[in-house]
């Protein structure tokens, strides 16, 4: 087996993983340490919106759901970018009100 592709953390990623509940941070471990051995996540989606070839990884803990975004198709390193615990389910819909009387989401 080869060994495992290194993690660099950037900008507050680190910092913002230790402030993760102590489970939901064993499970980002859990991941990451696949994501190091070649493997893909348990639970990940691509995140093309940030840039190709980076991936979320998604963790539900009970204390609330947490995300991972990395980069690992780079050769030298494994690069997580971000860190954070997602505060909603969906992003916000915002409600039209430009026609009288009429009010329609998107």
């Amino acid at each position: 087996m080869a060994d495992p592709k290194p993690i660099e953390f950037r900008g507050r990623s680190l910092d913002d993983l230790r402030v993760f509940p102590p489970s939901a941070r064993r499970e980002a471990d859990h991941q990451l340490d696949q994501v190091q051995n070649g493997e893909d996540p348990d639970d990940w989606k691509p995140m093309n919106s940030v840039g190709q070839g980076v991936r979320e990884i998604r963790i539900r803990d009970a204390a609330g759901a947490f995300r991972v975004i990395y980069i690992a198709k780079l050769a030298d390193a494994i690069y997580v970018l971000h860190c954070f615990q997602k505060k909603t389910e969906k992003p916000a819909r915002p409600t039209w009100t430009w026609l009288p009387n009429v009010t329609a989401t998107c």
